[in-house]
């Protein structure tokens, strides 16, 4: 069976970017293609309106199978409901209300992932959103917590790990 896994970056760094990276790991290791997408050149969120980031995303994402994104990549949600398609969220745009919109209206099942330090993550609407949710104590917009580099490690790896039960429990069961 051929999968695609459509990667989205967030506004500053590209498609390959460790959180993406892992995520689209997670998705070839279960047997889809992954599609990274660039923005060129990087955007602000708030100077990209929804309805041209949902146009866009629309015109250079093929067919998909899932769609993975991080922080402006999130504005592609409108995309991933209108194709019914599940997706992988890190970081997403909660606060910015075009954003939170687009992502309320999922029809397929939904990971967000985010930080309590982060201040475009919201947990409460998050877990009104969907019921699979990691929220990280602490870590702010990259993933990041206090200290040394090696606790940012293992939220990469927690993150890695949800991405996978995501992938294993909800969209792609055995």
């Amino acid at each position: 069976m051929s999968r695609v896994a459509v990667v989205l970056p967030g506004g500053r760094f590209g498609p390959h970017a460790p959180l993406l990276m892992y995520a689209a790991d997670a998705a070839e290791a279960r047997g889809a293609t992954p599609h990274h997408v660039t923005w060129d050149p990087p955007y602000d969120p708030a100077a990209l309106p929804l309805e041209r980031a949902e146009r866009w995303v629309a015109e250079q994402v093929p067919a998909g199978d899932l769609l993975i994104g991080k922080s402006l990549g999130s504005l592609g949600a409108g995309v991933a409901a209108a194709r019914g398609l599940p997706a992988v969220w890190l970081t997403p745009l909660l606060t910015i209300a075009p954003a939170a919109t687009a992502l309320r209206r999922a029809s397929a099942p939904v990971l967000l992932v985010g930080g309590t330090a982060d201040p475009v993550w919201d947990g409460a609407l998050a877990r009104e959103i969907t019921p699979h949710v990691l929220e990280v104590e602490g870590a702010d917009h990259g993933m990041y917590v206090p200290g040394r580099l090696a606790r940012s490690a293992e939220i990469l790896g927690r993150v890695a790990t949800a991405v996978e039960d995501f992938l294993d429990d909800v969209v792609w069961p055995a």
